[in-house]
């Protein structure tokens, strides 16, 4: 049966947060872009009081021209008209800090709120990404993207666009009253602001790559210290500390590089040499006009002071285009991550409804990326309430199978079926929420014991944590802590036992109620007399439910219903405990090795 049309789409999120607003994913420039319109009303803001600065900045020298002109023309009541013109400039200076104040405020707080909507965008599409992609991303370098790369887009509107915008009003202002003392003047800020873009538009462009390189270092750099950290004992077990602290200079050593290429461009400004051209360039051009008549003292004076307007755009363009520059590049890293095609997700319509916990296998093989096959014609089927071992030598597929029940991954070929539905038909939630995985490395969060037991139940009461912690033989040893239920456990439940951290695991699991639960060699790390309570606990929580029970423990496989002998991925028998010693070779060799 082909299923190609009767499955789900394989190009959308594998769970799916909706978000307030939809961003256009196309480029970096357009998803800032939409990210920055959902805030245009404060970056509208912002350019009033940008206009707004350079305009009430430009009075400052045209007042000047005419106090000079005042004094040398020698004019009555020079004081109070001085005076006049001194109280009008401190009155529109005020209102010039009003006016920095409203394009600052609206740009910064723009960039927080677009900072905090790109967090929970990028946050919403990791944990929407199937287990192939966090397979394949290093936490490290996602780590990186989620923290600097998302600040980088918040410096990307403050201080970078804010400087870029209120420098470019700068621009305009010489452009506008340049002509007002004399047309022939607008051919400084003129030729000024043409060869200022073209001076930029090649400083962008040089440093494009240098920025990528900049986060692509700092990224590669976090990811080998999230791994030496993440390993720590391993490091520390194989005295290979000094050799970590080599590897970590390489990559700092990269980073430091990448920076120093960003430093050599940005002292490489060419609208630095521009501007004090000009300068020369504009005075020597007013005074040719003065003396032939055309020009005061005062038009020199306040044209000058209009040119030293040009400062402000070619001071702050040095790094605030650098921080467009980082932002885009900050941009592209996290696009790419949410862009990532997945290959699973969430059939929002499929089927939803109560699991009664029929499995079936048929025709499954399966390998991951790259990979040779794990699983390879697969064919079983598993009655609701039945209990299946499923046992076979290191790498045979065991845990691949359990994972393909919850589709944490997808067959490449073949059907897992649950309740005679294609697990691709179900809801992927309803699925999941209904199965119960139990790894052999218990992952426990650094919360409290009962947030932990109850954490896929977070609503449940402390009388059903507790049932749940009592079925894991776990309450007892919970309640020889200082604080009971309310001990906050350390990351990956570090300060408990291998046991402990099973046990609490199991009652996660138990107070879920699941349909279907597997347990992933998941009492390995019990003692024997922990394992006998722990045994009664799960004979009695698998009472009507499916359980798989992965484990190379005969103890726990004789009393399974069924038991699943796997080798190099393939079924090579199947039966119970009495009927494969008898006629399985495979299965007498687990316990004679």
């Amino acid at each position: 049966m082909n299923h190609a049309n009767a499955l789900p789409s394989q190009n959308q999120a594998e769970f799916t947060i909706p978000p307030p607003y939809t961003t256009n994913r196309k480029s970096p420039a357009l998803w800032i872009a939409s990210h920055g319109w959902r805030q245009a009303h404060l970056i509208l803001l912002a350019i009033v009081g940008a206009i707004g600065n350079a305009a009430v900045t430009s009075l400052v020298p045209m007042i000047t021209g005419q106090a000079f002109n005042l004094v040398l023309d020698g004019a009555e009541d020079l004081p109070a008209r001085l005076l006049t013109l001194a109280l009008f400039l401190t009155l529109t200076q005020v209102f010039r800090g009003a006016l920095q104040l409203s394009r600052n405020f609206g740009f910064e707080v723009a960039a927080q709120r677009v900072e905090r909507n790109v967090r929970n965008e990028l946050y919403s599409s990791l944990l929407g990404k199937s287990m192939t992609f966090h397979n394949l991303q290093p936490v490290g370098d996602t780590m990186a993207r989620a923290t600097n790369d998302v600040r980088e887009v918040n410096f990307f509107f403050s201080p970078g666009l804010n400087m870029v915008i209120g420098s470019l009003m700068f621009l305009v202002m010489p452009l506008y009253l340049a002509p007002r003392y004399h047309p022939a003047l607008i051919l400084t800020p003129a030729l000024f602001t043409v060869l200022y873009f073209v001076a930029i538009s090649y400083y962008m462009r040089s440093l494009e790559p240098v920025t990528d390189e900049v986060r692509a270092s700092f990224g590669a750099l976090n990811t080998r210290l999230a791994e030496a950290l993440d390993g720590i004992e391993v490091v520390k077990g194989a005295a290979q500390e000094k050799n970590e602290v080599g590897r970590f200079d390489k990559n700092a050593r990269r980073y430091r590089d990448a920076f120093v290429r960003q430093g050599d461009i940005e002292a490489r400004f060419w609208p630095m040499l521009l501007f004090f051209i000009s300068l020369a360039g504009g005075l020597f051009h007013a005074l040719i006009l003065y003396s032939q008549g055309l020009l005061t003292v005062g038009d020199v004076v306040a044209y000058f002071g209009i040119l030293l307007m040009l400062d402000f755009p070619t001071f702050t363009s040095i790094w605030a285009y650098s921080r467009l520059a980082l932002g885009l590049a900050g941009a592209r890293r996290i696009l790419e991550l949410m862009n990532r095609e997945n290959n699973l997700d969430q059939n929002s319509a499929g089927f939803s409804g109560q699991m009664q916990g029929d499995v079936a296998f048929e025709g499954v093989n399966f390998a991951y990326d790259g990979s040779e096959a794990s699983l390879s014609d697969l064919n079983f089927t598993v009655k609701p309430g039945m209990t299946v071992a499923v046992v076979g030598q290191t790498g045979s597929g065991k845990t691949t199978l359990a994972r393909l029940i919850n589709r944490t991954y997808d067959v490449n070929t073949g059907r897992v079926l649950v309740d005679g539905r294609d697990v691709r038909e179900w809801n992927l939630e309803s699925l999941r929420r209904q199965i119960s995985i139990i790894e052999q490395d218990i992952f426990l969060f650094s919360q409290t014991i009962r947030e932990n037991i109850a954490f896929g139940n977070p609503n449940a009461s402390q009388e059903e944590v507790e049932k749940a912690a009592r079925m894991a033989q776990a309450h007892d040893f919970i309640m020889t802590f200082e604080k009971g239920y309310d001990t906050v456990i350390g990351e990956r439940g570090v300060t408990l036992s291998g046991g402990q951290r099973q046990r609490i695991a199991l009652a996660r699991a138990f107070l879920t109620d699941p349909r279907i639960l597997v347990l992933d060699d998941s009492t390995s790390a019990i003692d024997s007399a922990t394992e006998d309570m722990i045994q009664r606990a799960i004979f009695t929580a698998s009472r009507g439910r499916t359980t798989f029970i992965i484990t190379h423990r005969l103890s726990q496989i004789r009393w399974a219903d069924l038991i699943l002998v796997l080798r190099n991925g393939q079924l090579v028998a199947s039966g119970t405990h009495d009927e494969l010693m008898e006629r399985s070779l495979a299965y007498r060799r687990i316990f004679s090795e």
